[in-house]
């Protein structure tokens, strides 16, 4: 029996549009009704989301039965946390702040064990592996592993050919507030030259064969990113659906 197939993997290489939520809330209820939603994926949320391990892992096995493809970002880009999160079943990893192509093939190894990598072999203690009950894990494992690198800075820009050239690199996802944030405009995502840094760059990602993802929760913006060639697009965070929602609720009697 071999890994799963990553069917996100494979949706994004063929190049259709994929849309899916941010995952913000750190619980596994919470986890498994946005898994009822209809969305094409669902990331969990390790970087700015207070989720450690145990609930990242926790969140992952609430989302087995979901339809929606489960992605982890994880707070930084180091072998010993991507490891970690393959054993608990993730096939599709983000890293945040990708500046260099040499940081890209860092994380290409990162999610492949030996000789394409490096991850650690600990197949037995993880989800990933059925805990064993998939016999062939570890030698299909590599050709599932799907990674998006997060594009935040103009050093990322300066260095994108850089990145795109890398084998392995499945994705890459553009921060418009951390972008718009070191290009000077902090607050500012819509100021022109941060658009136009971002067009630029969709368009170059999309050439180059990858698969080009964008932060987009609002509709008139994420009309104008899939226009470029987005087609992974992010466009709702759980928790500001959340607290949207309960406002807009409580105004409604407040009059």
């Amino acid at each position: 029996m071999a890994a799963p197939v990553n069917t996100l993997k494979q949706k994004l290489a063929a190049g259709q549009l994929q849309t899916g939520c941010w995952l913000g809330l750190v619980d596994p209820y919470a986890a498994e009704i946005a898994g009822t939603a209809g969305f094409d994926w669902l990331l969990i949320d390790g970087e700015h989301g207070p989720n450690g391990i145990t609930q990242i892992s926790n969140q992952i096995g609430a989302l087995q039965n979901s339809d929606s493809e489960v992605i982890v970002r994880v707070p930084v880009g180091e072998d010993w946390i991507i490891k970690q999160v393959l054993d608990a079943g993730a096939q599709t990893v983000m890293v945040p702040m990708v500046e260099t192509g040499d940081q890209a093939q860092a994380m290409v190894r990162a999610m492949r064990y030996a000789p394409e990598g490096v991850r650690g072999v600990g197949a037995a203690l993880g989800r990933a592996s059925g805990w064993m009950g998939i016999a062939d894990y570890t030698t299909t494992a590599n050709g599932q592993m799907c990674l998006i690198v997060q594009v935040e800075a103009q050093r990322a820009l300066d260095n994108l050919d850089d990145i795109l050239a890398v084998e392995g690199v499945d994705a890459v996802f553009i921060g418009p507030a951390d972008l718009a944030a070191d290009m000077g405009y902090l607050g500012n995502p819509d100021a022109p030259e941060v658009q136009a840094a971002m067009e630029d760059a969709v368009k170059r990602i999309r050439a180059s064969g990858k698969a080009a993802g964008i932060m987009c929760v609002d509709p008139e913006f994420a009309r104008k990113a899939i226009g470029w060639g987005a087609n992974f697009a992010a466009v709702a965070v759980d928790a500001l659906t959340l607290a949207t929602g309960l406002r807009k609720t409580a105004a409604a009697y407040k009059d």
